[in-house]
């Protein structure tokens, strides 16, 4: 419970901080407007409620209206559910979940061969991000 709850997000919540992502500060409106799904105009506004009180969103009011920005990096709520899935279903253990990967046919030695070479341009100091993804 406690910083779990606060830190975790549902999948709701998910689509619409990636409108914020995406969009950078925006109002209930234009997150309405952002969503693949058509949602009402008072769910979005409460969902937005919702995610600042998590302090996941700050804002502030323009005019009449409320507008919001991310005070979490996509980056960061990323890796906090990673680490999370892998407590819950993998018992804290990273290699599980990349032995689920390869049982299940989702991982190959030609994806973990890709892998690899990634992983040393990062140890070796690049970004690891450019060229192919």
């Amino acid at each position: 419970m406690g910083e779990q709850d606060k830190e975790g997000l549902t999948k709701l919540e998910l689509q619409i901080m990636q409108v914020i992502w995406r969009r950078g500060t925006s109002n209930v409106g234009e997150v309405q407007e952002g969503l693949e799904q058509r949602l009402a105009y008072t769910t979005v506004q409460t969902m937005l409620n919702i995610l600042h009180r998590k302090g996941k969103l700050k804002r502030s009011l323009q005019g009449r209206a409320y507008e919001y920005s991310a005070t979490v990096t996509e980056a960061r709520a990323v890796s906090h559910a990673l680490r999370d899935m892998v407590d819950r279903m993998f018992g804290g253990s990273s290699e599980e979940l990349v032995m689920s990967l390869i049982k299940s046919k989702q991982l190959d030695a030609k994806k973990i061969a890709e892998l690899s070479r990634r992983l040393e341009e990062i140890e070796e100091g690049g970004d690891g991000e450019g060229g192919e993804r």
